[in-house]
């Protein structure tokens, strides 16, 4: 596992920093295999705007407890951690130092799938969530933008194997997203570590 290079995006009134060679070449395709076909992956109705659809990619969520992450009208009852699912926890954890309770896993099965914009800021997450995000898989671009101010903006392309830790006041600040493309892709999975006491 690389851990040398790592980018501090330097967001104003956020805490960001990228490890784009987090898991190497061969740990992360054995991880997009394994994870694609052993998650208990779903597609939840959410309610944006007070209109209902089909969420635009599958979802499966996992803890060491039985806290449930409520979003978008959707409450998620946790599945026990897997045994790859606590491999890579365990990895971030020590690398970071910094202890998780739960996972939210995201599969975007092409382009069409996506992440509109958003900040991780529910109550059950506390004053100022730090989330570690993890990506196997195709890459895709990644977006900022300040809540308050619209100048502020910034994006990155998530790569396989990459890491991005988010902290501090980020979620306050910054709404994030994944955007559609129009281009012929192949899946991505996301695993975004979270603590929910």
């Amino acid at each position: 596992m690389l851990f040398e290079s790592s980018i501090n995006l330097n967001l104003k009134d956020g805490e960001v920093t990228y490890y784009p060679k987090f898991f190497n070449t061969n740990e992360a395709n054995l991880y997009l295999d394994i994870l694609s076909k052993k998650l208990d992956w779903k597609q939840d109705d959410i309610t944006i705007f007070g209109k209902t659809y089909l969420q635009p990619r599958l979802t499966a969520f996992y803890a060491e407890n039985l806290n449930t992450y409520k979003y978008s009208n959707i409450t998620m009852k946790p599945h026990s951690f897997k045994d790859e699912l606590l491999e890579i926890k365990e990895k971030i954890e020590t690398k970071l130092r910094i202890k998780f309770t739960s996972c939210l896993a995201n599969l975007y099965r092409d382009g069409k799938d996506s992440n509109g914009w958003h900040a991780d800021d529910e109550k059950e997450l506390g004053k100022n969530p730090t989330i570690a995000s993890v990506s196997f898989g195709v890459e895709r671009i990644f977006h900022f933008k300040h809540k308050k101010n619209s100048a502020l903006k910034s994006k990155l392309v998530l790569e396989h194997g990459s890491l991005l830790l988010m902290q501090g006041a980020t979620q306050h600040n910054w709404l994030h997203q994944i955007p559609k493309t129009k281009k012929q892709i192949g899946k991505r999975i996301n695993l975004t570590f979270r603590i929910i006491a």
